[in-house]
């Protein structure tokens, strides 16, 4: 059973390789560049697996290059790669953060998603103003404080 797991992740890392590169269509230059970028405000919509109604909101993507950059389209791309399937926004942001962590290698990598969930807003406790925040940071984004709150600061 454990090899039958092992071959299962293997397969489905692969073709998430895969498929990122088709979405991101070569969309990587070399730069000289190791100052921080950010695309902010980047529309999500993606259905909440547990309860099978939509949540949507914003993410704000950053990262500090090494050596290499993505097309700036490209991390809606991304985003929109894992949003459009059944889903729960703190899985959402941790795979975006590690899809750009993996296509382009940089020294780090921050996402932060504030979604609005219909069911807390149709279901349950009825909270019409609520809103989910979320956030993933890898390298010098989850290592350095300075890094992380530059990063909040530009998103906000």
């Amino acid at each position: 059973m454990g090899i039958a797991v092992t071959a299962k992740k293997e397969a489905n890392g692969s073709f998430i390789k895969c498929f990122l590169k088709e979405v991101t269509n070569n969309a990587v230059f070399n730069v000289d560049t190791d100052e921080m970028v950010v695309v902010r405000d980047i529309d999500i919509f993606s259905m909440c697996e547990h309860h099978l109604v939509p949540f949507f909101g914003k993410v704000h993507i950053g990262y500090i290059p090494r050596n290499k950059v993505l097309g700036l389209s490209k991390l809606a791309r991304i985003t929109d790669v894992f949003a459009r399937r059944l889903q729960v926004q703190e899985r959402l942001t941790k795979q975006i953060a590690d899809a750009v962590q993996q296509i382009i290698d940089p020294t780090g990598v921050g996402v932060v998603i504030e979604a609005t969930h219909m069911c807390m807003v149709m279901r349950g406790v009825q909270k019409v103003g609520a809103n989910t925040v979320t956030s993933s940071m890898t390298g010098v984004f989850r290592e350095d404080q300075k890094t992380r709150e530059e990063f909040l600061n530009l998103i906000r």
